[in-house]
């Protein structure tokens, strides 16, 4: 791939879905697979598939397909699964704890080094293997330690002070659950945000369009019917 050549990033999300089912081919033991099966297999179209690959190289065959564990190499590659970017995670509350873990980090291309939190009843704690460092070393930490990314787990309104502390030590990547648009501030950041609110109401509106389009399908279903009574 060209170091020129700019990749829309909606080829660029489309990466880890093949990445999952290149996966799952490779452990069922397909070792071939034709642009036209795995359409089928993902819910896509054989053109879709082979417009996303040329964007890297194609990797395909004429009347042979794909080589299903090459391709998957390939994808993983492309996605960078095996840089190991050092990454720290700011806030260890419900939403913290889970992506610690949850997640699997390492064969995602990152390693989790350390946890941070303000809590006095967190700190020490140890969560999944790490302890939970005090959120006032922080820029101790970052200045000692190579961090490549970091993940915010915290309320909007903490999160800025956080971003600026990271900012000024160096850490350029971030993965943010906090809502605070890190861009407008720092225009130079790496950031895939996180939304989850966004992405309940996207299917709130995805089953309301649906209910429209569909009104017998998915009303509620009725109570069940009292016998009716009769007058004698």
């Amino acid at each position: 791939m060209s170091e020129n050549k700019k990749i829309s990033m909606s080829v660029v999300r489309r990466l880890p879905r093949y990445y999952r089912f290149l996966l799952e081919l490779k452990n069922n033991g397909i070792y071939r697979i034709s642009s036209k099966a795995l359409a089928e297999k993902m819910g896509a179209s054989a053109s879709q598939i082979r417009q996303d690959l040329n964007c890297f190289g194609g990797f395909g065959q004429q009347g042979y397909g794909y080589d299903v564990p090459k391709l998957f190499d390939e994808i993983s590659a492309i996605l960078g699964l095996d840089n190991q970017y050092r990454t720290i995670l700011l806030g260890v509350g419900n939403l913290g704890r889970a992506v610690v873990n949850h997640v699997g980090f390492q064969s995602r291309g990152f390693e989790l080094t350390a946890i941070f939190d303000n809590n006095p009843s967190i700190i020490g704690t140890v969560i999944n293997g790490l302890t939970v460092l005090d959120a006032g070393t922080l820029k101790d930490y970052c200045l000692s330690e190579k961090v490549d990314a970091a993940i915010l787990c915290l309320p909007k309104e903490s999160a800025e002070q956080v971003v600026d502390i990271l900012y000024g030590c160096g850490v350029r990547c971030f993965w943010n659950f906090s809502h605070l648009d890190i861009s407008m501030k720092y225009s130079d950041v790496v950031t895939e945000n996180v939304h989850l609110n966004d992405s309940l109401m996207t299917l709130c509106y995805c089953m309301t369009a649906d209910r429209e389009k569909h009104p017998g399908i998915t009303e509620t279903a009725s109570a069940p019917s009292r016998p009716q009574s009769s007058d004698k």
